[in-house]
């Protein structure tokens, strides 16, 4: 008996090639920019002009953020094994976790938990900045930090986070999460005593939710904008490198210390 593994992606004949029921070279391949594409093959819909704008301004805001974790060891890997481009690009997108590109599928999946729990959502500002508060006032009393609030450089604001909404709204995809996102940025002072900017990684959650992408993936769209980060690290480490100076600043400056044994575990 022959096993059948079916797909509505990629398929090849001798002949062609179809994508998504599309003949790839002559419907696909220069008609589709990569960020529709990306988006049409998550979903298997083609997504409308609009939300292709929002989509590519979430690639976009999330593609290089400078001299992060990820960027720092791609580049350090790449010095260490020149070889291995992939093994470089691999390092630094297994450095997105909860505190870098995480937060986009923390944040999207934290407001999206908020707005199922309720049978009927708030229908102006005023219903907005009521749930938010409430949902900030949970966190803090569970000792939980809201994903998506505060940043470690944009003190001040994210410049991203303003930009991302306008688009959205400028499309009629403002929705329910990105609504959400922006009360949550009006009252969390009340709550906490102190104003903390909404960061990019945040709002291009709540975006990404607000297309209707599967929240499984949606690290997988930072990790996949991320990439064409990477690879601009690697270009510009060929042409002005500095991974050996910071491996060198590190190795150099070394300070030996006693050693720190851990306690033994209690038997």
């Amino acid at each position: 008996m022959t096993r059948e593994y079916p797909t509505a992606l990629g398929a090849a004949s001798r002949e062609t090639i179809t994508l998504l029921g599309h003949d790839l070279a002559r419907d696909v391949m220069g008609e589709v920019s990569f960020g529709e594409l990306a988006f049409w093959l998550a979903t298997q819909r083609r997504p409308t002009p609009g939300e292709t704008r929002v989509f590519e301004a979430v690639l976009a805001a999330l593609a290089d953020h400078g001299f992060t974790p990820t960027a720092i060891i791609t580049r350090l890997t790449y010095l260490s094994a020149p070889d291995s481009v992939q093994g470089a690009l691999a390092a630094g997108l297994l450095g997105g976790g909860s505190r870098f590109l995480g937060v986009t599928e923390d944040c999207g999946r934290f407001l999206h938990d908020v707005l199922v729990a309720r049978e009927e959502r708030p229908t102006d500002d005023a219903g907005w900045d009521a749930l938010a508060l409430e949902t900030v006032q949970r966190q803090r009393e569970s000792g939980r930090f809201v994903p998506g609030l505060g940043h470690h450089v944009h003190k001040d604001g994210d410049p991203r986070t303003p930009r991302l909404m306008a688009i959205a709204t400028e499309e009629g995809l403002f929705g329910p999460h990105l609504a959400l996102f922006a009360a949550i940025g009006r009252v969390h002072p009340q709550v906490l005593g102190r104003t903390l900017p909404l960061n990019g990684a945040g709002v291009c959650g709540a975006a990404l939710a607000d297309l209707g992408l599967p929240l499984e993936l949606l690290r997988a769209f930072a990790l996949l904008a991320r990439t064409a980060g990477l690879i601009g690290q690697l270009a510009e480490e060929l042409r002005h490198p500095v991974a050996n100076d910071v491996f060198l600043s590190v190795d150099l400056n070394n300070r030996p210390t006693d050693p720190d044994p851990l306690d033994p575990p209690d038997r």
